[in-house]
């Protein structure tokens, strides 16, 4: 999570679509983090103990770099980003990519607080949406995160039964803080 430009509009309601869906699947453990209250390395624990991170686009989804391979993306973008950002808009999905981890898709809110009057003429029309916050659409929100949570126990499960004897570790060694 994240506060300010770019944060969710309604974070409380966020949190408890994805406390339901988590509860639906046996041994899901939800942890909500605000990135910019922990320190590097704490992020780093967090990240690494993560099997699924759900969060808008920002600099404080860098730290996913530190999941490991076949964890799951889920990332959210304000009104206008996918009409306006340019190649920017990608970069955590290449990220997760090039790291081995599986990007599960984007929401990109269709719903803003501002308007640009011509946003396919004008190139500063960015400028209004580039600090949005973003909405929820508590419907999709649900059956996507389902759908995410789903396919992670179902890898989780094909792991254990290619490997019953080896026991997943947490890294959580991996940065002493």
């Amino acid at each position: 999570m994240r506060r300010g430009s770019g944060s969710f509009k309604n974070p409380t309601a966020v949190i408890q679509i994805f406390a339901k869906e988590c509860a639906r699947v046996e041994g899901c453990i939800l942890n909500v983090s605000q990135s910019e209250d922990l320190r590097f390395c704490h992020q780093v624990r967090v990240m690494t103990n993560t099997d699924v991170v759900a969060s808008p686009h920002g600099a404080q989804m860098t730290t996913m770099l530190f999941m490991d391979q076949n964890s799951s993306v889920m990332e959210f973008f304000p009104r206008g980003w996918l009409e306006l950002a340019g190649v920017v808009k990608y970069a955590h999905h290449w990220m997760a990519d090039q790291s081995g981890m599986r990007h599960q898709g984007a929401w990109w809110d269709p719903l803003g607080e501002k308007e640009c009057t011509s946003p396919h003429l004008d190139p500063e029309c960015f400028k209004f949406y580039k600090d949005g916050q973003v909405g929820h659409n508590e419907t999709f929100f649900a059956e996507w995160t389902r759908s995410v949570l789903n396919r992670v126990r179902i890898s989780k499960l094909e792991q254990v039964a290619k490997n019953p004897i080896t026991t997943p570790v947490a890294n959580s060694g991996a940065c002493v803080c």
